[in-house]
């Protein structure tokens, strides 16, 4: 990680926060009384993203935002250019990263701002869509899992018309969830995660 990565203040939460709210291994559904319990403003801050890359006693939010067309999901691979060098040569359908402190600069809103934020610096959608949260991801068991929590937002798409903006964003396209199901084994933990719980399983 560069020193500017490293420098960034990303938004976090403690731990006990997450333990208090309720932790969970792998995917929860979404229900409002959980959201809230777990980011009671009064806990949520900002930190040195080199500090709190390797330190689980606090939890980096991360959006994770799930496109789908028709039935079909948008995926990728990720890149060499991408700043997390865990993940990298996985597959993911997860697109996003971490709300930093500029976020909340002109909106008070600053989760969405930087959702939105990331997801335009990361792909361009020229096709209408909607919204809705889909639950919660977290993975303790390796050292990038254990200190981040995922936000999961599926975007329903009108259209598939997306396109990558990042080299670290590479064979992306749409496939339907049986296709990359078969191949599950190729992707993150979090994707592993989503589309299971898309199939029902």
């Amino acid at each position: 990680m560069d020193a500017d990565k490293a420098a960034e203040k990303v938004l976090c939460i403690p731990a006990t926060q997450f333990q208090a709210a309720g932790e969970f291994h792998g995917f929860r559904s979404f229900d409002e009384g959980y959201r809230e319990r777990l980011l009671t403003s009064g806990q949520m801050s900002f930190r040195a993203r080199g500090e709190v890359e390797t330190d689980p006693n606090f939890k980096q939010l991360i959006p994770y935002v799930v496109l789908r067309c028709n039935g079909e999901l948008f995926h990728y691979t990720r890149g060499s250019s991408g700043t997390e060098s865990r993940l990298r040569a996985l597959r993911s359908i997860g697109l996003g990263g971490h709300i930093s402190q500029e976020d909340g600069a002109t909106t008070a809103d600053l989760y969405r701002t930087g959702m939105l934020r990331e997801l335009s610096e990361e792909v361009e959608i020229q096709a209408s869509w909607t919204e809705r949260p889909l639950g919660f991801i977290y993975d303790g068991r390796s050292a990038v899992g254990e200190v981040h929590l995922g936000i999961v937002h599926l975007l329903e798409l009108q259209e598939p018309l997306v396109w990558p903006r990042e080299a670290a964003i590479d064979e992306a396209g749409f496939l339907s969830l049986s296709e990359l199901l078969r191949n599950r084994d190729e992707f993150e933990t979090w994707s592993q995660f989503v589309l299971e719980r898309l199939a029902g399983v």
